[in-house]
């Protein structure tokens, strides 16, 4: 047999035994959740903790489950690898269609040969549809009935932000833009780049979300790191693990915050006012280390990756270190537990469901580097005063059978012009929709419009 062929097997094999004999957590899984998480001492091998849930999707009439008084609904369906969410002003809903890029310098070695069979186990490294389509609802039932591609030929496409007229995209390697005419269905127009940002055939986090502070005069963006802890090169760190700041005006951009490992959802907090971020952790070092978190952004803040983590603990993998920073780094202010890969993030500023007013919806991808698994679900933390206030309360859960599959795996969460939540489900090709179970049909503008001209065409 070739090697051509006898790798892949090999690598099949590996993962399966590691999947079979990876170390278990200590801990309860709420322990690594909240203001003041367990850290335990971290716990080293030779090869990590593999233990992940292969990617099944839904099987006819089967949907997650959500929390008592609310419905789910399946708001859009066969989509291919949707990943992040932006509802415009009309009520219209974008929906990133996305994988990774191809980074053939992200797989050589034995550990990046794992880590692919990992990804492609878990759902993804899928060649990417590299789209945003439109989806509308123009009766109020819940259910998109109009689809198009609105914007197509894209570069690993994530987050998105309109500010005026000019619809913002992330590509995985630069900031487009492009010309938005309200209730257009399709941009045809070439955009134009108004930001390179780190990509390459290393491209370890290739996602980069974007948000427009609410004056729509700044851009923040988030670059996640090129490794795990550093293991590829400082010099290959430059420009990444950052939110970085563009004046729209000047074109001019700069680190707003820095020592984020891989940084995604990103809002603003409704009652401080300041901008929020999901973060995830570092991996490998065992099944208690080391939590995700939410954090406001404070500029100029470091938040220690790679050299250390949750303030002054240090990773003594990274060498060399760097005490000056390590004096410096600034403790995350919320865990949301081990390895949970928790991306999405969306303040509820609506009314529809008045218990989640002001608090944070997370999107938990789901674990691959922890036994037991954690996340698979979307959940939500209470606000205060503008902080976290208690306990995570799940909002949508079910996305692992019983036998440990994923059916689904969320990704980016908002919430619609009614006031319903909205989930990406990268797995189950899917936007689920979360409302109470009373609420009936709503009317958007664009439904308006729609109906207007369907009375007066």
């Amino acid at each position: 047999m070739s090697t051509r062929f006898l790798l892949p097997l090999v690598g099949s094999a590996i993962v399966l035994a590691l999947t079979g004999c990876a170390a278990s957590s200590q801990y309860p899984i709420l322990e690594s959740y909240g203001p003041q998480p367990r850290l335990p001492e971290p716990k080293s091998s030779l090869l990590p903790t593999v233990n992940i849930a292969p990617a099944k999707g839904w099987p006819t009439g089967t949907m997650p489950t959500p929390a008592a008084g609310l419905k789910v609904q399946a708001f859009a369906a066969q989509l291919q690898h949707p990943r992040w969410l932006y509802v415009l002003s009309n009520g219209d809903v974008l929906v990133a269609e996305t994988d990774a890029p191809p980074k053939p310098d992200d797989s050589k070695g034995i550990k990046g040969k794992i880590m692919k069979l990992v990804m492609k186990r878990a759902g993804s490294s899928h060649p990417s549809a590299n789209r945003i389509s439109l989806l509308r609802d123009t009766n109020g039932d819940g259910v998109a009935d109009q689809k198009t591609v609105f914007l197509q030929n894209l570069n690993s496409p994530f987050g998105m932000a309109l500010v005026g007229n000019m619809l913002y995209v992330a590509n995985t390697d630069a900031l487009m833009r492009f010309t938005y005419q309200d209730g257009a269905t399709r941009i045809t127009a070439s955009g134009s780049k108004v930001l390179d940002l780190p990509a390459g055939t290393l491209n370890h986090h290739w996602t980069k979300n974007v948000i427009a502070n609410p004056a729509g005069t700044k851009l923040y963006i988030t670059v996640g790191s090129n490794s795990n802890v550093a293991e590829n090169g400082l010099d290959k760190e430059v420009g990444r693990a950052l939110i970085t700041e563009f004046d729209i005006a000047s074109g001019q951009a700069r680190p707003f915050a820095t020592g984020l490992r891989n940084p995604n959802g990103m809002d603003w907090q409704p009652q401080s006012g300041a901008l929020w971020t999901v973060a995830n952790e570092r991996d490998e070092i065992g099944s208690d280390l080391v939590p995700d978190y939410m954090t406001s952004v404070k500029e100029g803040a470091f938040y220690g990756w790679p050299y250390s983590y949750y303030g002054q603990h240090i990773d003594v993998r990274v060498k060399p270190q760097n005490p000056e920073l390590v004096a410096r780094a600034i403790k995350p202010d919320y865990a949301l537990g081990n390895h949970t890969a928790s991306l999405g993030l969306a303040f509820y500023k609506a009314e529809l469901m008045p218990q989640y007013r002001g608090g944070a919806l997370i999107g938990q991808h789901g674990s691959w580097n922890r036994k037991p698994r954690s996340g698979y679900k979307v959940i939500f933390v209470p606000f205060k005063n503008g902080q976290p206030s208690g306990q995570p309360q799940d909002v949508l859960t079910g996305f692992l059978s019983d036998q440990g599959d994923a059916l689904g795996r969320p990704v980016g969460v908002a919430v619609d012009f009614s006031g319903a939540i909205l989930v990406a489900d990268d797995v189950g090709n899917m936007i689920w929709r979360v409302s109470p179970v009373g609420a009936t049909s709503y009317d958007s503008p664009m439904n308006k419009a729609v109906n207007a001209a369907a009375v007066h065409p």
